[in-house]
Order: C-alpha cells, then sequence, then structure tokens
C-alpha cells in the first residue's frame, strides 16, 4: 500500500501507478499551507473545537452511535429516522481526521477509535455495513428493501453509505496512518465490487459518492478493480427501463436521480442537487484517470447549464424545494429558494475538479463565490448553530414551509452540519495548484506554503486582509535562484464578470486593470485563462504585490430570472451582501436602492466577528391604512450574506427594488 500523505483534495491527484492517466493539474496538501488570517483560521478553529465536538455529541444523543451498537448485537430496533444516518459519523470522523492531521490531540484520537471499533463490530462477516438492516433483517423500514440493494435505485441509500464510509476511511488513514477504518472499508468495497459490475448487479446509485469513494481507495491501494466499479457505476445510469421517460414527473422518468439518460448525453443539471454535485465530482474524477473524453465533455456541458441559467447570485444551487432539486433553466425563485448547504458542499468539489481538468480561473471564481457566500452561511458563527436551506429573502408577511429564518442545533436529517465539519478544515487546500514549472495562486489567505517546485524548495508567504481588502502580498523564498511562472488568479469581479455567462452582470464596466510590482516596481503581465502569469527567475525575498479593486458592484441578473427583473444585488469584492432587519428600522422588504444610490464600506469590528458593512441612506416604502404609500429617506446597512441570522429572527433581503414600481410589499 502506498503510504501518501493527506490531502485537502482529497486524493485528487496522487500517482496510483508509474503510467497512471490523472489530472494534469496536482492540487497542493492542505498541511503544506499554514493559515494565519483573521477570516479562515478562526473557522477552521471553531470547527475544531466547537463543531466537531458537538457534533460527535449529536451523533450519541440521538442514537446514531446506537444504531451501531444494536448493529453488533443483532437485536433492538432501529432507532432514527433514515437509514443514511449512518453516515453522519462517517462524516464527522472524516473532519476530525482532517483536524487531527494538522493539530494533533490524542484524546480526540482515541475517542474516533473508539468509534472506530463500534463501528467495526457492526459490520457482517461478508463487509456488509449497514445498520438499517443489519440490527433486524425481518423488520426494516419502508426505505429499505426485504434483501441487500433491493431498493438501491432509490431509496435505501446503502451504497451512499458506503462511499461516506470510504472517504472518512481514507481521511483517516492518512492523518493516523491506522489502518482500523480503512481495513473496515476495504472489506466493504471488495464485497461491492463483488456484487456490481459487468456481469453481475448492474444499478445507477440512488444517491451518489461511493463513486467518489471508490475513486479514493483506488488511490490508496492502486486496485483497478476500486477505479472500474466507480466507471461502472457512473455508466450504469441511463439504462432502467423501468421509467417513463414522457412522463414529467421527475420520479418517474428518472431525472431526479440523473438516470434518465447515460451520462455521456446529459447536458444539464438537474434533479437532486446534492446527488448531482457528487456525481459530477465522480465523473471529474474518473474522466482524468481513465481519459475518457466523452465524460469531460459531459461535465463541460453541464457545467456551462449550472453557470448560465441555474445558479443564485450567492453561489447556491437546487432551487426548488420539492425534492431538494434543480428547477428549469432559470427558475431561480427568491420567496422560496432552497439552496441547501450540502448541494453548495458538493459544487466545490466539483468545481476544483474542473479546474484540475481544465486549469481555467472561471471554476475558481464560481467555487471562492460559493465557498464565500452561498456555503458559510450554512452554518452559524458560534459554529454549533445550521441552515440546511439557505433563503434569498425573508419577510415577516409571508414564510414558505421549505425556507429557515433561523438557525438549528441538528435536524432530524442532519447531512449538512456533519458535512461541514468535514469540508471547513480542507479550504487551506484549495489555495495552490502545481503544473510542471506553473504555480497557481487561487485563493488569497494570510497564510505560508511549502512547495516543490522544479525540484527545488519554495515558499511562499501570503499577506493580505482578504476578502475586505484587494491589496495582496506575496514574499517568495527560495534557496537557489529557481525560474517558474507563478499564475496569480485575477478574479472575474475584477474583470466585469459577475459569473462566467450573462446570468448576471454588473451594471457598470470598470476600464481599470490591476496593477502588479515585483519588487516595488510595476510589471507587464500577461492573461492566461484568467491568472496574471509573472516569469522570472525567483529568488530569496522576491515580493509580488497585486492591487484588486474593492468597488461596491451592482448586480442584475439575466431578464429571463423573472424574479429579478427591476432589482439588484450588492456584491464587494468576492462577497454578496443582504440587508438584514436589525440594522434598518426592523425591514428590509420596503427597500428601494435607486441606481444613483452612494455606498460607504465601512468595518465594523464590533458585530457579526468583525465584517464589512456597506452603509447609504435609501428610500423606504412607508404604507399608512393599507392604502397611503409614500417613501421616506433612511439609513442603509448591508452585511455580508454569509452572516445573517446570528442576532435573531426578522426579514432579510438579498435582491432590492430600483423603483417604488418593483417593489413586491405593494402585492403581498
Amino acid at each position: 500500500m502506498k503510504n501518501y500523505f493527506l490531502s485537502a483534495t482529497f486524493f485528487l491527484t496522487l500517482p496510483v501507478m508509474a503510467q497512471q492517466k490523472d489530472y494534469a493539474i496536482k492540487e497542493v496538501n492542505f498541511t503544506q499551507v499554514k493559515l494565519s488570517d483573521n477570516f479562515w483560521l478562526p473557522r477552521i478553529e471553531t470547527n475544531r473545537t466547537v463543531t466537531i465536538p458537538a457534533s460527535f455529541e449529536r451523533c450519541e444523543n440521538t442514537g446514531r452511535v446506537k444504531n451501531f451498537v444494536m448493529a453488533a448485537q443483532k437485536q433492538g430496533k432501529f432507532c432514527t429516522r433514515y437509514p443514511f444516518d449512518d453516515t453522519d459519523i462517517y462524516k464527522t470522523i472524516e473532519g476530525a481526521s482532517f483536524s487531527l492531521a494538522v493539530h494533533p490531540d490524542k484524546k480526540l484520537e482515541a475517542y474516533v477509535d473508539s468509534l472506530i471499533a463500534i463501528i467495526k463490530a457492526a459490520q457482517e462477516p461478508d463487509g456488509y455495513l449497514y445498520t438499517a438492516r443489519t440490527i433486524d433483517p425481518l423488520h426494516v423500514g419502508s426505505w429499505v428493501g426485504k434483501e441487500r440493494w433491493e431498493k438501491e435505485r432509490e431509496l435505501s441509500h446503502e451504497l451512499y453509505n458506503a462511499g461516506h464510509l470510504y472517504e472518512a476511511a481514507v481521511a483517516h488513514f492518512f492523518a493516523t496512518k491506522k489502518r482500523n477504518l480503512l481495513d473496515i472499508a476495504l472489506k466493504n468495497a471488495d464485497l461491492v465490487c463483488s456484487v456490481f459490475g459487468p456481469g453481475k448487479k448492474s444499478v445507477a446509485p440512488g444517491h451518489e459518492i461511493v463513486e467518489m469513494g471508490l475513486v479514493k481507495l483506488f488511490r490508496v491501494t492502486g486496485k483497478q478493480e476500486y477505479l472500474n466499479t466507480a466507471k461502472f457505476f457512473i455508466e450504469a445510469r441511463g439504462h432502467y427501463n423501468g421509467y417513463d421517460p414522457k412522463n414529467k414527473d421527475e420520479w418517474k422518468n428518472g431525472s431526479y436521480w440523473q438516470d434518465d439518460k447515460p451520462v455521456v448525453l446529459q447536458d444539464v443539471a438537474e434533479g437532486h442537487a446534492v446527488r448531482a454535485g457528487y456525481l459530477y465530482s465522480a465523473v471529474a474524477d474518473v474522466a482524468a484517470l481513465t481519459g475518457d473524453d466523452s465524460l469531460t465533455k459531459a461535465i463541460d456541458r453541464i457545467f456551462d447549464n449550472v453557470v448560465s441559467k441555474k445558479i443564485y447570485v450567492q453561489g447556491g444551487v437546487g432551487a426548488i424545494g420539492a425534492g431538494e432539486r434543480y428547477g428549469d433553466n432559470y427558475e431561480l425563485p427568491n420567496n422560496t429558494a432552497y439552496n441547501e448547504t450540502c448541494a453548495s458542499i458538493a459544487e466545490v468539489y466539483w468545481y476544483y475538479r474542473m479546474f484540475l481538468l481544465h486549469g481555467d480561473a472561471k471554476y475558481i471564481d464560481v467555487l471562492e463565490k460559493t465557498l464565500y457566500n452561498g456555503l458559510i452561511s450554512g452554518i452559524g458563527l458560534d459554529g454549533k448553530s445550521f441552515f440546511y436551506t439557505n433563503a434569498m429573502e425573508i419577510r415577516n408577511s409571508f414564510t414558505h414551509p421549505d425556507m429557515e429564518a433561523t438557525r438549528s442545533g441538528w435536524f432530524e436529517c442532519s447531512c449538512c452540519p456533519t458535512n461541514l465539519t468535514r469540508l471547513i478544515p480542507s479550504v487551506p487546500g484549495y489555495m495552490y495548484a502545481q503544473k510542471d514549472d506553473n504555480l497557481f495562486v487561487n485563493l488569497f489567505i494570510n497564510s505560508t506554503v511549502d512547495l516543490t517546485v522544479n525540484n527545488k524548495a519554495v515558499q511562499i508567504a501570503q499577506q493580505n486582509n482578504y476578502p475586505w481588502d484587494g491589496n495582496l502580498k506575496f514574499t517568495i523564498s527560495t534557496a537557489k535562484v529557481n525560474a517558474f511562472n507563478l499564475l496569480v488568479r485575477i478574479p472575474g469581479w475584477v474583470n466585469n464578470d459577475a459569473i462566467p455567462s450573462d446570468l448576471y452582470k454588473f451594471t457598470s464596466v470598470s476600464s481599470v486593470k490591476p496593477v502588479i510590482k515585483v519588487n516595488g516596481v510595476a510589471t507587464e503581465y500577461a492573461m492566461q485563462n484568467g491568472y496574471a502569469v509573472i516569469n522570472r527567475p525567483w529568488k530569496k525575498n522576491d515580493v509580488v504585490e497585486v492591487e484588486l479593486p474593492m468597488d461596491v458592484k451592482r448586480v442584475v441578473a439575466n431578464e429571463n430570472v423573472k424574479n429579478d427583473i427591476g432589482k439588484v444585488a450588492l456584491q464587494r469584492g468576492p462577497i454578496m451582501y443582504c440587508a438584514e432587519w436589525v440594522d434598518n428600522n426592523s425591514k428590509t422588504s420596503n427597500l428601494i436602492i435607486p441606481a444613483n444610490t452612494v455606498f460607504k464600506s465601512e468595518f465594523n469590528k464590533d458585530i457579526l466577528n468583525g465584517v464589512m458593512t456597506l452603509k447609504a441612506e435609501v428610500p423606504a416604502v412607508i404604507i399608512v391604512n393599507n392604502d397611503n404609500i409614500s417613501t421616506q429617506k433612511q439609513s442603509f446597512t448591508a452585511i455580508p450574506y454569509y452572516s445573517w441570522a446570528n442576532r435573531g429572527k426578522g426579514e432579510m433581503t438579498v435582491w432590492f427594488p430600483t423603483q417604488v414600481k418593483d417593489i413586491e410589499i405593494l402585492t403581498k
């Protein structure tokens, strides 16, 4: 077994064997990056000290751990609601493992080992591991078939559970060098591979992620059967004859499961958004490892569909609550927006893989939009309160069953909180990447990183106050002169692209080009796929400075997004803004942002752990006696979207009408 170390992007580019195809661009291990910033480091520390312990405690208190104990004893009754509740333990172990990789903790490691012992005891002799059946095979719930795998296509989540087991096992192995969880996963994977494949049982997994997990096991072991089975599961989609292709119901035509046609023929994002994101991530992995260009072309088409027609302005996806799914093209309602947190997490995995395939900054642009906005909005600043869905507006006069106006400590279906435990600590792994003598700088976070370029040691220290300030400084240290290309991403929002499509655009265009200095002298640079390319022989303490303008920008949506006609959203740097009741006279649904509004950016260290606010004077609609309508000027404050709902319950707005005639309060 190859002794590779832990990678933030979950072993996407490890050389399994000498001639193995793989991503051309290699990620940089997150353990090589040491953060020192005031934005991400506190979040990662809160994840370590608050979120992970709270998640384990809630797994204990809600019966998730008990299910494994009863499965080992073969007695009792499955005591949680969903058969995929096993994965909450797996995901939290994965998050804990990422934490252990950079912050050793004997007490946490011992606790994880105790859970692994419970998991091992619950595993059946042939490797099958699924507490909803093992506890009492004769009395299973409606989601679970009478026989193994019988309902895998729709409800049972047997392979979904397996996929999260594999991901946790790989993370734990590389963090601790222990095989205790990995051996459990390999035993289960061997069973899965013996059951499914050409000439064996065939199924398109109902909730994808087993494909991603099998790829990781392949990278660890080099066992070709794991990669073959991952590819088999992808290719199984679109061949089930039990669906009715003429039926518009997604459950009946197969599109809910991305199963209505073979993956290579798919060209739109469809169905359950989390399932879709995991599928597209796995397709990228398999395309890279097999060189299957038809798979690459399929996810290229699907990515274009997402960013041009199906993504919210804050990076969320999955607009429709019924089925937690993508809507039709341009179907992006605000008052019923769903935007599951897990969907944003899945998108980050997918977007990064797209970057590794193509080396284009547009994928990191969308990743950054999602990461800084629609993803971290899913976790409260306290680290132990969460949104399952991420609303686009909240009104006192109108609520929707799928919309959350307050955060919860846990959910009956608690996939999102446990998913966040594994995403947050991995963020440093998205900062850098390498291809030959090209070093990509993707995200801007105060930190140092130790790398090897051209077989020579290189250290880069980032100094910045991103995302609040656009002045970036990179100090390059090399023991010997080293010539390589430094590719610094110039975010799309700097180059007047609100998103890499015409779905959103800025109301004004700036001609200001970012200034780049090397050792204090302005330098010319070429742009390549969204990156400023600086080529030179680098020596110790060379300094690169990049100035990114941080103007407040007004965003408008494509006219086909009917809910956003006549409205603007506000963006500064990578951050999308909203107005919240507590700062705006207890109401936000009556606010208007005229075209001539002048904004002042003001950092407030005393609220929301310190945020850049936007201040202005704007008209507010006043209605007296239900028919006397007028406007009056009032102070306006916008806060980062991710930070809303940390100060109590009340109204929130992302899209603001620009004229009185467009304000919906008149008709609600």
